[in-house]
């Protein structure tokens, strides 16, 4: 009697998930989130450390200073990724803003304080990007979908503890918490495996093909401009969100609409806790409809709504109800990873990790601009609530825009390279 043929056996799906690659990338952007959204849920207490009341300039605030350092170190760890290899990158990236994390702790002074979130920002630049660049490159074509929506609703899930943490501990502890979970990381980055598809592109490197981690090539093709602005587009308004909206809710919004007992902390933790689960919930849609596309496209509407009714209805409305919206809105988010996982497949083995890297980066970094156009709009007379809007429009207009030129990369094959 013939044995059975197990040989075409699917995989299990929990199979795949339990992978090093993805376990290890979902506490490490854990940690990163963490990280990265300490210096909004500890603010209003750190500011006050240096005698910094209400909302700094925007040259003074400390959290235009690291999304800065994030789009210079986005450039840096995203070539490197490409060039070095997606581990080398990860190490290097950790192992900086876990100490900037701790310096940040002894800082005495807001020009010191600001220095370390700029520093902290380059390190945490290279976490997100290389993270997802090897998931992708690890999981089979069908599943990456389903491993970069678990890294994601995992790694967000760090701002949810970073805004409770800083209910209970000083902001300097709230930052040696942080830089101590980064040290710990790097240990368990041990067990990780380089990517075989990046090792195979390493190796077969020839003429007519773009060198590894060539940012400028991204230029010098229509073609893959295109394709590199139009992921950069369809992220602006994430940060548009949780960076003007969110963060100033306690000194600028929720004063404009006259709602009152709430702090910016949990209003932090309370967006990031909806972008955990808008984060799983797109990646799993973007799988059952086997498209990315129209997955971002109704988050993206359902964004723009919750924008609508934070800047227009939600006058008088009590602070329960007030951190209620700020959940959807934190769902409506939740494409954050399927738009860095779009950017990562749009792109062959040898630029895959600068754009996945260099994308989300540039994206955060915008909010310095952001910052800068509503303060300024504010010195000539608008209201926030009238300069917020302002900017809702540029960003999302320019988000739909660029998504319906953007091509559909569910089930695509990565193991290919670009070409001059």
């Amino acid at each position: 009697m013939s044995q059975p043929d197990f040989s075409s056996t699917p995989r299990p799906l929990w199979k795949d998930l339990l992978h090093p690659a993805v376990i290890v990338g979902a506490l490490g952007y854990f940690v990163d989130i963490y990280d990265l959204t300490l210096v909004m849920a500890v603010k209003k207490d750190s500011l006050a450390a240096f005698h910094v009341v209400g909302d700094p300039a925007p040259l003074s605030d400390p959290l235009n200073w690291q999304m800065f350092g994030m789009l210079l170190g986005g450039l840096f760890f995203g070539v490197l990724a490409d060039r070095m290899g997606r581990l080398t990158t990860l190490f290097g990236s950790i192992l900086l803003y876990s100490l900037a994390n701790i310096a940040n702790g002894f800082a005495q002074s807001l020009e010191v304080y600001s220095a370390c979130r700029f520093v902290a920002g380059l390190g945490l630049a290279g976490e997100l990007g290389g993270c997802i660049a090897l998931v992708s490159e690890v999981l089979p074509k069908e599943r990456r979908g389903y491993g970069t929506a678990l890294v994601a609703a995992i790694g967000v899930f760090g701002a949810v503890v970073a805004g409770a943490v800083a209910e209970y501990v000083t902001w300097q502890t709230n930052y040696f918490i942080g830089g101590g979970l980064g040290l710990c990381l790097l240990f368990a980055r041990v067990s990780v495996q380089e990517s075989g598809m990046y090792q195979h592109a390493k190796e077969s490197a020839g003429e007519g093909q773009v060198a590894r981690g060539d940012f400028f090539a991204l230029f010098t093709a229509r073609d893959r401009f295109g394709r590199y602005l139009r992921c950069i587009l369809i992220g602006l308004p994430t940060w548009y969100m949780i960076g003007i909206l969110v963060s100033k809710s306690e000194v600028v919004f929720a004063k404009a609409s006259l709602v009152e007992g709430i702090k910016a902390n949990r209003a932090v933790a309370v967006f990031y806790l909806g972008l955990t689960f808008g984060d799983l919930g797109s990646g799993l849609l973007s799988q059952w409809l086997r498209s990315r596309r129209k997955v971002v496209a109704a988050f993206l509407a359902v964004s723009a709504a919750c924008v609508g009714a934070y800047l227009y209805l939600a006058t008088g409305w009590s602070a329960s109800a007030y951190y209620g919206l700020i959940f959807v809105m934190g769902l409506g988010m939740g494409y954050w990873a399927l738009f860095v996982t779009i950017a990562a497949e749009q792109f062959g083995t040898n630029l895959r990790a600068t754009v996945a890297t260099t994308v989300p980066n540039v994206v955060r970094g915008s909010l310095f601009v952001m910052s800068f156009v509503f303060a300024q709009l504010g010195l000539r007379g608008w209201t926030p609530t009238a300069a917020a809007l302002l900017l809702g429009v540029g960003c999302f207009g320019a988000a739909f825009l660029a998504l319906w030129w953007m091509e559909e990369t569910f089930g695509k094959d990565l193991d290919y390279q670009e070409l001059r």
